[in-house]
Formats: structure tokens, C-alpha cells, sequence
């Protein structure tokens, strides 16, 4: 099985560790893509400050952010777990599951990352600030430098088993799940159900994703989406699946909360 998930916009800077290796990291073939981004956004990062801070979306009280990325090749580094926090993070709480649970994470979980492409949650990182949707000198948009890669390396990966996709809309755009890999994916949507009426709720969108996926680590792995619609049920979920709407499009699962 794969899940994808989204990273977090906010991070938790390591205070120790050794600095980045990008040879050390998970799915090698990103490498290249992954130099030339790093590269790019410290050559940013090192130069005319108010530039930096537009083009990553950041204010003039960010500085730490901006020095962050300025020093990415010296920083600490800690796992990805440890990293990456905020709503969805907190729910999945990566630390507190069993050891079976964290090496069943650890192979079946990959988090999409504008700076790396594709990260597992063992993988040393440094914290940083890098946006989806950012245009960087010498490489462009990075929707545009990650699509090809990241799609061969999640076809690669992914050669048997189910793909559940939690990723935004901007991170599906580094590189969307391959066609040939549709009938074998789902999507799933968090929707909030009140009064009849369903609505996405972003806040409570992100903490059902990061429940849901610590529910499915204690759940045998689905052979099939169906399998993955019936193991969320189990696991207490109300879900509802939709299957293609055309070939090459992935399943839809609905997840259906009534408290926020």
C-alpha cells in the first residue's frame, strides 16, 4: 500500500542532527531535481531579502524562516516524523503508535514536499520554507520541474497494491498519480454533514486524514479500493465510495463527519 499525504506548512526546526545528505534520502531518481530546487531556493534565500520574502510568501517578521532556507545545507536535520507537524501531524501523532505500526508507516508512507519531491517519514530532513505553488530561478515552477519525476518514481513505487491520496490540490500537482495506477487509487474528502448539507471544513478536513491514517496502520493492508473503503468502515468511519468517473481517473471516497 501507499499513502500520500500533504507536508505541513509548519515545522519543528531540529536542534541536533547531522546537516542534509540528499544521497541518504528515500526514492534516489529525485535526486537530481532535488539538488538543482535546494540550490535554487538558497541562492534565493541568500540574496535581496524583500525578493525572497515574495516570492515564498513570507512577511519581513519571518526572518527566521528566511534564514532557515538561507542556511539549508548546514541546519540540523531530524526525521521527517519529526519535522513535519501541524493539524494533520498532530492527529496521526506518529510517535505515540506501536513499533509494528511505525515500520508499517515507515514503508507504506510518502509525503509530498516542494523541496524533495518525495519523502518517507525516516528520511533527515532540515526544516524549511518552500510553498507548492513557488517559481524559482533556474528551475521555474516547480508543479512544472517535479511533475515527471515524481510520476515515475510513484509508478515505480507503487507497482502492486492500493494508493490512497491525501494530498492538496497543490501537491497533487508535483506530480499526479499515474493514469495506469487509477483503478488501484482513491482520493479521499473529508466532508463535514450538517442539517442534510455537506461542506469541506479545511481545519477538520486535515485531523480526519491524520486519524484515518493512524486507524488504517492497525488494519490489515487492502487488496483493493473497495478493500480500503471496507477497512475505514471497520475502523468506525462512515465512508462512501464512488468509482471512476472515466479510466484513468482514481476512486473517490467520501469521508462523512458530523462533528467539527
Amino acid at each position: 500500500m501507499l499513502i500520500l499525504l500533504p507536508p505541513s506548512e509548519g515545522k519543528t526546526t531540529p536542534s541536533r542532527g547531522g546537516p542534509l545528505e540528499l544521497a541518504t534520502l528515500s526514492f534516489p531518481t529525485l535526486t537530481d531535481t532535488r539538488q538543482a530546487v535546494a540550490d535554487s531556493l538558497v541562492r534565493l534565500a541568500r540574496g535581496p531579502a524583500a525578493k525572497a520574502r515574495q516570492v515564498l510568501g513570507i512577511s519581513a517578521k519571518q526572518t527566521e524562516e528566511l534564514q532557515r532556507d538561507a542556511d539549508l545545507w548546514s541546519i540540523p536535520t531530524a526525521p521527517a516524523a519529526a519535522v513535519y507537524t501541524g493539524v494533520l501531524y498532530d492527529a496521526l501523532d506518529f510517535a505515540t503508535v506501536s513499533a509494528a505500526q511505525k515500520r508499517r508507516a515507515s514503508a507504506d508512507i510518502a509525503i509530498a514536499s516542494a523541496l524533495f519531491g518525495l519523502v518517507r517519514l525516516g528520511d533527515r530532513i532540515p526544516a524549511y520554507r518552500l510553498s507548492a505553488d513557488t517559481t524559482l530561478s533556474r528551475v521555474g515552477r516547480l508543479a512544472a520541474a517535479w511533475r515527471d519525476p515524481v510520476q515515475h518514481e510513484l509508478s515505480v513505487t507503487a507497482k502492486r497494491g492500493v494508493i490512497l491520496d491525501l494530498r492538496s490540490t497543490s501537491y497533487v500537482g508535483l506530480g499526479p498519480v499515474p493514469t495506469q495506477l487509477a483503478d488501484r487509487t482513491a482520493v479521499a474528502r473529508v466532508l463535514h454533514e450538517k442539517a442534510g448539507k455537506r461542506s469541506v471544513v479545511s481545519h477538520h478536513n486535515k485531523a480526519t486524514k491524520g486519524r484515518l491514517v493512524r486507524s488504517l496502520l492497525a488494519e490489515p493492508r487492502p487488496a483493493s479500493v473497495p478493500d480500503l473503503a471496507g477497512a475505514l468502515g471497520s475502523a468506525g468511519y462512515r465512508v462512501e465510495l464512488a468509482p471512476p468517473k472515466k479510466d484513468g481517473l482514481p476512486w473517490t471516497i467520501d469521508v462523512i463527519v458530523t462533528e467539527i
